[in-house]
């Protein structure tokens, strides 16, 4: 790890990376399918999955212009954001997007990586990290968080383009099909769907069931970006 070669990788955030073949990106597609599935390995890929709900919360929350005053993060996967606000609008707004947050991440990943700019994607990841660790409250957030930031900003600004290239793919895969399971195990009987219910009087499994499409299409357009 040294200079040079952080600075060659942020120098690669401007340019277009070549993309990996049809049977490679597709092999990442594998891999993240085994990331959700896998009995044992969910407990732990879940936190990058609840990172991203809780991120898509906390950037409409802001873009709305509430304060978001924190998020916490607990051993079992599971997490919350404060963003504390009267308006209606901005609740049903906040609390509609979390779990479609990690499949839109998704789409944005496969849409730099469509247009060549791989390397961005996961500068964008490390930001975002960053951000996450700044709102941090005491929590299980502190270490699954800080590992999360270490583990990508490595590959981000020392890893050769062919490893940044293969781990963005990854990325955006897992971000696409974890967003499905995420929905599928957790949106019926959570607090969203309990706001959302409190202000439209639609039940929990209307919620479901949008959060079940708007994931699924997210995945299938992100796989046309990714193949």
């Amino acid at each position: 790890m040294t200079a040079s070669a952080l600075a060659a990788s942020l120098e690669r955030i401007g340019h277009v990376q070549a993309h990996l073949s049809g049977p490679a990106s597709a092999l990442m597609a594998i891999i993240a399918i085994g990331a959700t599935l896998v009995r044992w390995l969910w407990p732990v890929t879940q936190h990058v999955t609840t990172m991203a709900h809780e991120a898509a919360h906390a950037a409409v929350g802001s873009a709305l212009g509430r304060q978001v005053k924190g998020m916490t993060f607990t051993t079992n996967g599971f997490g919350a954001t404060d963003v504390p606000g009267k308006s209606a609008v901005g609740t049903f707004t906040t609390a509609i997007v979390g779990y479609l947050g990690p499949s839109l991440f998704g789409v944005g990943a496969a849409a730099l990586i469509k247009a060549g700019y791989i390397v961005a994607v996961l500068w964008l990841g490390v930001i975002g990290l960053l951000t996450i660790m700044a709102l941090l409250r005491k929590s299980f957030g502190v270490v699954s968080v800080a590992l999360a930031f270490v583990l990508l900003f490595a590959v981000a600004g020392f890893a050769s383009v062919g490893v940044q290239v293969l781990t963005a793919y990854a990325v955006s895969w897992f971000l696409l099909v974890s967003g499905v399971k995420m929905v599928r195990i957790d949106g019926k009987a959570n607090g969203d769907a309990r706001k959302l219910r409190t202000i439209t009087k639609l039940p929990h499994g209307f919620w479901w069931w949008l959060w079940q499409l708007g994931a699924g299409a997210a995945l299938v357009f992100g796989a046309t970006l990714l193949v």
